[in-house]
């Protein structure tokens, strides 16, 4: 089937359990496929955009309303709407940030962090994981101290995750946040596989800044984020601009300078809203989310040669996992050799693993069912002793 021309119709959430990591808690609600059709045009929310001319205060649709709500959910004092988390990074950057400054960053950053610092002038410095692929306060603490030998001043800027991308790990943020602010340092919360699927607030963990995914974990459409602050940062990373023509003498009133005026718009940010009431009450249920993906993490610690690089037990619903002593070695008399593993998983109706992944690789279990989770459980243990590995 087509949308139109050679466009294939997307089934993929219709005819499989997806399991792709990234793409799990950005699934849309059904009420955010409503608002996709509704909103599907680029200035459909600005029908009634009344003075001031800014996006966050309109009423109708109840845009002014949703970033107060989204504020006090994160129990943070100022929040907007962005493009992605990358611009909520680059928002902050862009206003703490001159060039030559030192920012502290961790091994386990996305790329995106070092680009925006990057675009900013800052000089990169990262906080070591320790052996258990963990960013603690006491390597935060140490690193901040050899900045300050460095550069003879603290950092700029600390960006750290609440949950890291490659091993799903949840880390210390309270402790590093503590140690950030004995050298008054601000730091950045990157919860882009947090924020929407397990409950954060900014104020209790001590951060000043959050930043969430909307296409990771709210149920938005792409590209779609939030960042949250503080009121002591708000007037800082929320600034307005000051230009004037030379020639016309035109100024532009409360623009936002780091918001490029106004920001997610039209049915990004209406997806984002319809999703949010479903959002803010499947936070309460993270247990359970847990829970499935222990289930599915034990099964594959069931097959010989098979290890669980993330965290055990699980905290997290995105693991990553080393099958390099097992589903690799069938991959190397296999015929598909490495897509075998893909191959196999889709004939029992699972996607979402990379194809031709049989090393290292990662899934996501967030929003699967408790059925759902035990055939995904039951694949991969199906698909190690069809081919000859033993289950235990």
């Amino acid at each position: 089937m087509k949308c139109a021309g050679d466009i294939d119709t997307r089934d993929v959430e219709e005819l499989f359990i997806n399991i792709d990591p990234i793409q799990a808690g950005g699934r849309l609600t059904a009420e955010a496929m409503k608002a996709v059709i509704s909103y599907g045009d680029g200035y459909s929310v600005c029908d009634n955009c009344r003075k001031p001319f800014r996006l966050d205060y309109i009423k109708k649709p109840p845009i002014a309303e949703f970033h107060e709500d989204l504020a006090e959910w994160l129990s943070m004092d100022t929040a907007r709407v962005v493009p992605g988390a990358r611009r909520a990074f680059q928002a902050v950057a862009g206003t703490f940030v001159e060039k030559g400054d030192p920012v502290i960053l961790t091994a386990l950053s996305h790329y995106t962090e070092f680009v925006a610092i990057e675009q900013a002038g800052g000089v990169v410095r990262e906080i070591p994981k320790d052996p258990a692929n963990h960013i603690t306060a006491e390597n935060a603490a140490e690193k901040i101290e050899e900045v300050c030998r460095e550069f003879g001043r603290p950092p700029s800027l600390l960006f750290v995750e609440h949950v890291d991308y490659q091993y799903g790990n949840i880390h210390d943020i309270r402790g590093i946040a503590r140690v950030a602010r004995q050298y008054d340092v601000p730091i950045l919360l990157n919860g882009a596989y947090s924020v929407g699927i397990m409950d954060v607030n900014g104020r209790d963990i001590g951060v000043d800044f959050v930043v969430g995914s909307g296409h990771k974990s709210m149920a938005a459409p792409a590209p779609s984020g939030v960042l949250a602050t503080t009121e002591e940062y708000a007037g800082r990373v929320f600034r307005t601009t000051r230009s004037q023509g030379d020639v016309t003498g035109r100024t532009f009133g409360i623009k936002e300078v780091e918001m490029m005026g106004c920001t997610l718009m039209g049915v990004t940010l209406m997806g984002m809203i319809a999703s949010f009431p479903a959002v803010k009450e499947r936070v309460l249920h993270w247990d359970d989310e847990v829970k499935r993906s222990r289930m599915v993490t034990e099964a594959l610690g069931t097959i010989e040669g098979t290890a669980i690089v993330s965290d055990t037990p699980r905290d997290h619903t995105l693991t990553r996992v080393n099958t390099i002593n097992s589903f690799d070695i069938i991959a190397q008399r296999h015929k598909k050799r490495g897509f075998f593993l893909s191959s196999e998983l889709k004939k029992r109706g699972v996607t979402g693993v990379i194809p031709g992944s049989t090393r290292v690789w990662k899934y996501n279990t967030y929003g699967l069912t408790e059925t759902q989770a035990r055939h995904v459980a039951a694949s991969f243990t199906g698909i190690a002793e069809e081919n000859g590995i033993s289950v235990n």
